[in-house]
This record gives structure tokens, sequence and C-alpha cells, in this order.
């Protein structure tokens, strides 16, 4: 019985800290688009950074000079 002292609020704390952060996350904008993930990886996006382009030039023209 005196475990049930012990864990009755411990557990009615946790469940109200549980609803605050599922009110929270509600109001907060968390849920208004859950498909944009989905619809991102679809996306096609075949130009190389242009970073990676630099590096292949850089290669090349090492290349070049070597020879």
């Amino acid at each position: 019985m005196g475990a049930l002292y012990l864990l009755l609020p411990i557990s009615l704390i946790l469940v109200v800290l549980i609803g605050a952060a599922f009110w929270w996350a509600i109001f907060s904008g968390q849920f208004e688009d859950t498909d944009e993930a989905a619809r991102s990886i679809l996306e096609d996006n075949d130009t190389p950074e242009p970073k990676a382009q630099e590096r292949e030039e850089e290669k090349e023209s090492r290349r070049d000079n070597s020879e």
C-alpha cells in the first residue's frame, strides 16, 4: 500500500507532463505539414553541387598539368 502512495502521484505528474508536451506540439505547428518530408525525397535534384563541380575541374587540371 505504501508503494501506491508513491507511484500514483508520480504517474499523475508524468501524465500531466506528457499531456503538456503534446499540447505544445499541437499548438506550435509540429503537425502542420507532415507530408513535406515524404514529398522531398521524391523530388529530382540531378544537378551536382557547385563545390563538387569545382573539385572535378581541379582534379582534371591537375591531371593535365602532371602529363
